[in-house]
């Protein structure tokens, strides 16, 4: 089993930042790809993932804004929002891709953490 633990989370001022930080633990051999998607409404949409080798992709509403990092030794993915605005409103999941020692690969949800950029 893989757990995952999201903070940073809360309510901020339009042009404020936040910092969001998703640690995983549990049955890993490695990790293959970490990310944050959002949930303003019903639908999911993807914000931000990051790779082992570093690359990244964002999606084009955060592009210079947001910057996602890895530290794969802590197997923890981290979410720089800068400049935020009430259209970045949501809840925010941080999502996992994981190798276990069986050899099975899984995907693992985060349980969410809201974001409220309000003045």
């Amino acid at each position: 089993q893989v757990q995952l633990v999201e903070s940073g989370g809360g309510l901020v001022q339009p042009g404020g930042s936040l910092r969001l930080s998703c640690a995983a633990s549990g049955s890993i051999l490695r990790t293959d790809g970490m990310g944050w998607y959002r949930q303003p409404g019903k639908q999911r949409e993807l914000v931000a993932s990051i790779m082992n080798g570093g690359s990244t992709n964002y999606a084009d509403s955060v592009k210079g804004r947001f910057t996602i990092s890895l530290d794969n030794a802590k197997n923890t993915v981290y979410l720089q929002m800068n400049s935020l605005q009430p259209e970045d409103t949501a809840v925010y999941y941080c999502y996992v891709g994981v190798w276990d020692g069986s050899g099975r690969f899984g995907i693992y949800w985060g349980p969410g953490t809201q974001v409220t950029v309000s003045s």
